[in-house]
């Protein structure tokens, strides 16, 4: 992550020294487990436990050398150590260490980000819940549509939130297991016994049947998850964006005191945070494409994943956390302007109940091709004469052959045609409280 947009909380997660001390307390407690079953003295546990540590710089150093991340480590280790040192990666693979810190990692990050999505739900809730009942005209195509309001329009990014979170469950359950199986994977020189006990005390899952490497499939559920947070929040974003344009004007994101827009236009007020986190959701959607071709590799393991993962994780991770954390600050400040929305409405005309018209006419008796014939005719013609829908209605012989102005007047209402809008906000859970 570029400092920009990093978290620190987030980045130290992913540092070198974090990544090392993982692997260290994993190590630590493979011995331990040894110790238990009497493999490895009390008394050098001991010692590990006490003395057992390493130097960034040194691993570093030693690996300009030896080209391998693992060996400089264990090497640096060892050199903290005496004989005791012989207990360390015991029947162990490079792998052993490098995934199951790996779910320590997504572990740690998922919480951040678990804790960052919620407080997003909490305000989607909130912004559905002021927005409630605000009438406001619905546009397919960029075109007017029918009414909606406001508190239906937002109440969808909620519906989408409560999906993003339970896959945000499910790929970290499917992410976070380790494995400390050894070489390919057979437990060969390490009883799957210390696995069990090593993946336990992390609070981590364990691979059913892992190769060299825990099944790269799970860590693209993970991705996918991440991809799909991106994915509404780019929606909610391109949203406020049109809806901030200057010939809607209906909201606006906040924007605070001192704050400029614009290098030359003093005027202007920009949707900047809507526009970067649609920026940032594009990048999380590339990183899921290299996640998914890490799925496949040869026969029980190779390392093309890894080059691709160390850019991965931590980018996606870290990307994932801040524009949670923007869009959760958007949402929460986000200024409706009743006027414009309200002066939309009116602009739209009454063009919009050309569909209870035409359902009014189908019941009436009309076959659909008979009904749409008839409404179409006369919303083009109120269109292009500038003249009201619903006065042309009734005053059209051929429609008023089939029902009153009394019918048109009760069912072309806003009222009416909003009427369910409590019945799908209740679907979300979001009307608990009233009861």
């Amino acid at each position: 992550m570029i400092e920009r947009y990093s978290i620190p909380e987030m980045s130290e997660i992913w540092t070198t020294a974090s990544r090392y001390s993982r692997w260290l307390e994993i190590e630590i407690l493979a011995v331990e487990a040894r110790a238990e079953s009497g493999d490895v003295p009390l008394e050098d546990l001991e010692l590990i436990r006490k003395q057992a540590s390493f130097d960034v710089e040194r691993v570093l150093e030693i690996e300009k050398t030896v080209q391998h991340d693992v060996i400089a480590f264990l090497t640096s280790v060892s050199e903290s150590l005496g004989p005791e040192s012989r207990h360390i990666h015991y029947g162990m693979t490079s792998s052993d260490i490098l995934d199951t810190c790996l779910a320590m990692q997504i572990k740690d990050s998922g919480k951040l980000i678990m804790k960052e999505l919620e407080a997003l739900g909490e305000a989607l809730k909130g912004l559905v819940l002021r927005t409630r009942g605000v009438m406001c005209i619905g546009r397919s195509h960029g075109m007017f549509a029918e009414p909606t309001t406001l508190g239906l329009k937002f109440a969808g990014y909620y519906s989408e939130y409560q999906r993003v979170r339970n896959r945000l469950e499910d790929g970290l359950r499917s992410a976070c297991v380790g494995k400390l199986s050894g070489a390919v994977g057979t437990y060969a020189h390490l009883d799957p016994s210390i696995e069990e006990y090593v993946c336990s005390r992390l609070g981590i899952g364990i691979e059913h049947v892992a190769t060299q490497v825990v099944a790269r499939d799970r860590h693209a559920d993970f991705i996918y998850a991440l991809a799909a947070i991106g994915g509404l929040l780019e929606r909610f974003g391109i949203e406020i964006r049109h809806l901030q344009r200057s010939e809607v004007g209906e909201v606006e994101e906040s924007f605070g005191k001192g704050q400029k827009g614009s290098s030359a236009m003093p005027h202007k007020r920009n949707p900047i945070v809507s526009e970067r986190i649609c920026g940032l959701a594009r990048i999380l959607r590339g990183y899921l494409i290299p996640s998914l071709e890490n799925t496949a590799l040869w026969h029980e393991r190779d390392i093309s994943h890894s080059s691709a993962e160390r850019f991965i994780f931590p980018d996606a991770c870290g990307i994932t956390l801040y524009a949670l954390r923007k869009t959760v600050s958007l949402v929460s400040g986000l200024k409706v302007l009743p006027k414009a929305v309200a002066e939309n409405i009116d602009s739209a005309g009454d063009r919009f109940y050309s569909q209870t018209v035409l359902l009014a006419l189908i019941d009436a008796g009309l076959t659909r091709e008979e009904a749409y014939r008839l409404v179409q005719n006369v919303a083009m013609s109120a269109m292009e004469s500038d003249c009201g829908f619903l006065d042309m209605v009734k005053d059209d012989p051929e429609i008023g052959e089939y029902f009153t102005v009394d019918t048109i007047d009760r069912k072309c209402t806003l009222e009416y045609h909003l009427r369910n809008e409590n019945n799908t906000l209740d679907r979300l859970g979001l009307l608990n409280e009233d009861k």
